[in-house]
């Protein structure tokens, strides 16, 4: 007498959104931005002045690889999250 609920599977819909392409072009943006905010540490264009900081265990490079990392996380996430919503919205457009 009970009812199972109907298999659902959310495979087509994240293949509707697009997600795995999102997810690779926001990583591939995270890391870019990572890469140039890195690469413009390197050059000493920002950031405190020699000696004024102390930065302890990891030391300077260390510090600055893990906020880039940082950087990039956040940034993929936000990148794959709006090309998502992009999808989202244009199959919403399509469907009505």
């Amino acid at each position: 007498m009970s009812e199972e609920p109907p298999e659902t599977s959310v495979a087509p819909l994240l293949e509707a959104l697009s997600v795995r392409r999102n997810a690779a072009i926001g990583a591939a943006a995270g890391i870019a931005l990572a890469v140039l905010a890195y690469v413009f540490r390197l050059g000493r264009a920002a950031g405190p002045f020699a000696g004024t900081r102390q930065f302890p265990v990891l030391g300077e490079t260390g510090w600055f690889l893990l906020l880039s990392f940082v950087l990039a996380s956040a940034a993929a996430l936000l990148v794959a999250t709006l090309l998502t919503l992009v999808s989202l919205v244009l199959l919403l457009r399509k469907e009505a």
